[in-house]
């Protein structure tokens, strides 16, 4: 079985993904700790360790053999949701993944984040490190309603294979994706026992009441109360405010496609965030069946 480190691995939608397509997760890391008490209620096999990616050694990551490495660096840098500037937060991480992935030169690695990215100065830079170290890389921006999640939540994946060709997973990935999004009712029925349901906007300008025969809006790590004082958009789904509620934090992490077994556990603030960070686990499952279905296809030739 092949193993994987998942060097931010949050809750676990990435790590949890991985393990349903059949690799091993044989460690975990993330420096934030209701995240890591989180993910070791819900992995038996492992456990996540409390560090920052930019203390980790490769020393202490080559007693675990890992054949691949992924992760998903904090996007706030990059995200429409934060300040979009890199040189203020966390973008420092994403160059932290490059070096442990070209220092450990793991046979493949998976790389995830918002397909703001693309519009970055550090992408270009890690490129090129990738590239220099020899990776063949494929990029890919992913809709996650037309790979198994009920939730327009557009996400580029960089996914490298040392030695190999460029692109040589862009095809899969993109031709498989479903013609369709998939809707809340397409995924979970009537689950939630409403028709409607309130997702507080970015501003007023936006709608903020969503039907469950569409996919959700991007989960994001807020989840506001209906305000007495709104007013019904043009674009809501109804208007009727008597037929709308917000959805739990359980709801969401639903539709981030969390199994109804998986726990969550800690405070609404927290587990919002942790939610709203997660890779969407179909969405991670989505990529990592493919690359297992490339890995031994070409293992065989």
């Amino acid at each position: 079985m092949l193993k994987v480190i998942d060097l931010f691995c949050g809750c676990g939608g990435l790590s949890l993904g991985f393990q349903r397509a059949g690799f091993e997760i044989v460690a975990a890391f993330d420096n934030w700790e209701k995240a890591i008490e989180n993910y070791n209620l819900n992995f038996i096999e492992h456990k996540a360790i409390l560090k920052d990616a930019n203390n980790i050694t490769c020393e202490e990551l080559r007693s675990y053999n890992a054949d691949i490495i992924i992760g998903g660096p904090p996007c706030q840098d990059y995200s429409s949701a934060g300040q979009r500037d890199e040189t203020k937060g966390r973008a420092y991480l994403t160059n932290c993944f490059a070096d442990i992935v070209c220092g450990m030169r793991t046979r493949w690695f998976v790389m995830e984040n918002v397909d703001r990215i693309l519009k970055s100065k550090t992408l270009p830079t890690i490129i090129n490190q990738f590239k220099e170290a020899g990776y063949g890389l494929t990029q890919v921006v992913l809709d996650a309603s037309k790979c198994g999640v009920p939730q327009k939540r557009k996400r580029f994946f960089l996914i490298g294979e040392l030695g190999g060709k460029d692109h040589f997973l862009n095809n899969e990935l993109l031709i498989n994706q479903a013609s369709k999004s998939m809707t809340i009712r397409d995924y979970l029925g009537f689950e939630f026992k409403t028709e409607y349901y309130y997702r507080h906007p970015r501003s007023y300008a936006r709608r903020a009441v969503f039907s469950i025969d569409e996919p959700s809006p991007t989960i994001r790590g807020v989840n506001r109360p209906i305000p007495s004082t709104y007013q019904p958009h043009k674009g809501d789904a109804t208007k009727d405010l008597t037929k709308v509620r917000v959805l739990t934090s359980l709801e969401r992490a639903r539709i981030q496609t969390f199994p109804l077994g998986f726990v969550f556990k800690g405070t609404k603030t927290d587990l919002e965030q942790m939610i709203g960070n997660a890779v969407p686990v179909n969405l991670a499952c989505y990529v990592a069946e493919h690359l297992m279905k490339y890995i031994y296809t070409s293992q065989k030739h």
